[in-house]
């Protein structure tokens, strides 16, 4: 594997976590329990939707065979894009979502920040926009966390429910192979070794906060950096992509 090679697939796996995080996000426009809150959720939707464009536009950019931002978008199969199985998971109730921004908010501010640091000046660039908006993400899910956990006994119970119920998907973040390893010998890559501590004394420390208790189960789910994911991608791909597939090359 050539450095080209493993810096798209980089950037790929970036942009795709950020693209399927978009639209599930989106999918509360008009859904979420307040009117506030039906905003706060679209714009990091909006937020992450920018995050994809820079990531996959890059990604066509070091591929370098002509692939737009869209073509990697809306022209790709579902065991061809590589996000996190967390991301792809339906949103659930409010208290589900708020899990798993929590878990994800969190990894991502600790992701970015490093990111910042790249020897890679378009990587860095684009991580430097996205740790402010993954700080503001992070402190909205704590905020909601200890809102819902210390809340009445349904919220907790949702609370605790949601958290036990993603905690499977959390391990697969921090998952390495031959693509981190090349680029983070290249001073490109994060090291995911390094930042897998801090997000979990984080995680624990919000978790207590939220007056909840920590899963107990060590199983992990993995599969979605070698494109193996859940029932659930292939559904929101449908519906993602059925009008660029409907109307092939069609602009605005």
């Amino acid at each position: 594997m050539t450095e080209q090679q493993a810096l798209y697939k980089y950037c790929l796996r970036l942009g795709d976590n950020a693209l399927v995080q978009s639209y599930r996000l989106s999918e509360w426009c008009s859904n979420a329990p307040t009117l506030e809150e039906d905003l706060a959720l679209v714009n990091f939707a909006l937020d992450m939707t920018g995050r994809a464009q820079a990531l996959l536009t890059y990604a066509g950019e070091v591929d370098g065979n002509g692939k737009t931002d869209d073509d990697l978008a809306y022209r790709r199969g579902e065991r061809e894009f590589c996000n996190h199985l967390i991301n792809e998971q339906p949103n659930g109730d409010f208290a589900h979502t708020i899990a798993r921004l929590l878990f994800v908010a969190t990894y991502e501010y600790l992701f970015y920040s490093e990111l910042m640091r790249s020897a890679d000046e378009r990587l860095a660039s684009i991580a430097a926009k996205v740790v402010k908006e993954s700080r503001y993400h992070m402190t909205h899910a704590n905020d909601w966390a200890i809102r819902l956990g210390n809340g009445t006994d349904e919220s907790q119970r949702r609370m605790q429910a949601a958290i036990d119920a993603l905690w499977m998907f959390t391990g697969e973040m921090f998952e390495t192979d031959a693509v981190d390893a090349l680029l983070r010998d290249k001073n490109i890559a994060v090291d995911l070794g390094k930042i897998k501590p801090v997000w979990m004394e984080r995680i624990t420390e919000m978790v207590k906060m939220s007056g909840l208790s920590m899963p107990e189960g060590a199983y992990m789910q993995s599969g979605g950096l070698k494109g193996i994911h859940t029932e659930y991608l292939g559904h929101m791909l449908t519906e993602m992509q059925y009008l660029q597939r409907a109307y092939p090359d069609a602009a605005w």
